[in-house]
């Protein structure tokens, strides 16, 4: 496989928050605008997600239950953006879960500064730095103090590959380069292919495309001068690089003709790559069960992945990751003592536990746990897919996390909607910078 990911250092360069990350379709449980979640005495509430992955950790809240009949933990679980609108309302009015959900970035930030969770640092320090990769638990960190604490897979966004496609067209594996991609590109629109699938209509799938080319390119310091809100940082030479190679990319028809309407919540841009419509998807790691779902001889003979291409002459280090370091949980200030103290308790004993590590391999997530090497090989059924998601996230010298998250929310609704103008070609690369500087 080309590209592999090897580093020397782990340099985490941004906040995260929610990537847009795809979950199943519905939710189980209350909806966005039910009651109160608070809890009342030793009992605790939390609002968990549907995705598969999900189960290990909501088998948790079973077991815990069992053992502890004073001191119940009330789970309700939703869909990636039901919950994103309940938890938004239930934080500003007070009635937030005792266990607060987030993706880390700029919401366990604002949460921090308006005193909406507690500090964990003195009950849960220990139990993260010896358990959690450093990259995923750095993000919990704000002042120097543990406020959320690493749940769940990490989801780098990896560039997919349909390798019976590429060898019809004669590519015989994934591009290491940006001119090699250009060069496939123009093999599979001969081949009669759609080059690479893209969810357009989401929009969000147009960030990875943003984070990967501006880190190649320039390097780690031009996406951070952008998060610290420095003056005309998005003007940087990197910038207007990135947004150009995008239009090239457009230009050269590796999109097709019709990805601004097709939307990753119906998986649509998955089922080109695995119908062998599509030679590659830049898509997270999260999609790896959705292609045995979609096509399953397809995800056992012919699926590839790669890292994406490095840039001729840029400065970013190849190892660099763009994607979701994980999920975090955070204790709600405003829940009661003794619902406090549960929550932590529970934290204590089920932050990535024996039983959750192990379902989570066994559901095709990675853990970014230390020390699971063994466990990871495994766990791999053959394609030694989970084995180079654990090695690329240990080794990453950078981890730049999803961009529309990591931004404050109104920089990050800005992003997405120049980005998509830049897709279309409907305003210039400079133009993109313009705009982008004013929301700095």
């Amino acid at each position: 496989m080309k590209g592999t990911l090897k580093a020397k250092a782990i340099r985490l360069t941004a906040a995260i928050a929610a990537s847009a990350t795809l979950l199943t379709v519905s939710a189980c449980g209350a909806q966005p605008g039910g009651g109160s979640a608070k809890a009342t005495g030793a009992n605790a509430t939390v609002w968990s997600l549907t995705d598969s992955t999900w189960a290990s950790v909501q088998q948790t809240f079973e077991d815990w239950n069992k053992a502890n009949p004073d001191a119940q933990i009330k789970n309700e679980s939703f869909a990636n953006d039901s919950y994103k609108e309940k938890i938004r309302t239930a934080i500003g009015s007070g009635n937030a879960p005792t266990l607060v959900l987030s993706w880390g970035g700029s919401p366990v930030t604002d949460y921090w500064s308006n005193k909406n969770i507690i500090d964990l640092t003195s009950d849960l320090d220990s139990t993260v730095k010896e358990k959690v990769l450093d990259s995923v638990a750095a993000e919990g960190y704000r002042d120097d103090k543990l406020v959320a604490v690493p749940v769940g897979q990490v989801q780098p966004a990896i560039l997919w590959t349909n390798k019976a496609v590429l060898k019809e067209a004669g590519i015989s594996d994934a591009p290491q380069t940006w001119d090699e991609l250009l060069d496939d590109v123009a093999k599979l629109k001969d081949a009669g292919k759609t080059p690479i699938a893209l969810a357009g209509g989401s929009k969000w799938p147009y960030l990875m495309w943003a984070a990967y080319l501006i880190d190649r390119i320039g390097g780690p310091d031009v996406m951070q001068n952008i998060l610290d809100g420095k003056k005309d940082a998005w003007s940087d030479p990197a910038v207007i690089e990135a947004m150009t190679k995008i239009q090239d990319l457009v230009d050269a028809g590796a999109f097709g003709d019709s990805y601004q309407s097709m939307s990753a919540d119906d998986k649509k841009d998955t089922a080109l790559l695995a119908n062998g419509q599509a030679g590659f998807d830049l898509m997270g790691s999260w999609v790896y069960a959705d292609f045995g779902t979609i096509n399953a001889d397809f995800a056992k003979n012919d699926l590839g992945y790669a890292a994406f291409p490095a840039v001729e002459g840029g400065k970013g280090d190849p190892t660099m990751l763009t994607g979701n370091l994980a999920n975090y949980w955070s204790v709600a200030a405003s829940a009661g003592k003794e619902s406090q103290q549960t929550a932590i308790k529970y934290l204590k004993e089920n932050t990535y536990s024996d039983g959750i590590v192990d379902g989570l391999l066994k559901s095709g997530g990675v853990p970014p746990v230390k020390g699971i090497e063994d466990k990871v090989k495994s766990a791999d059924d053959g394609t030694g897919f989970l084995t180079y998601v654990y090695d690329s996230v240990k080794d990453a010298s950078n981890y730049q996390l999803s961009l529309d998250v990591a931004l404050p929310a109104d920089q990050g609704q800005a992003l997405l909607n120049n980005l998509e103008q830049v897709f279309l070609k409907q305003i210039t690369p400079q133009q993109f910078a313009d705009a982008m500087n004013k929301t700095l």
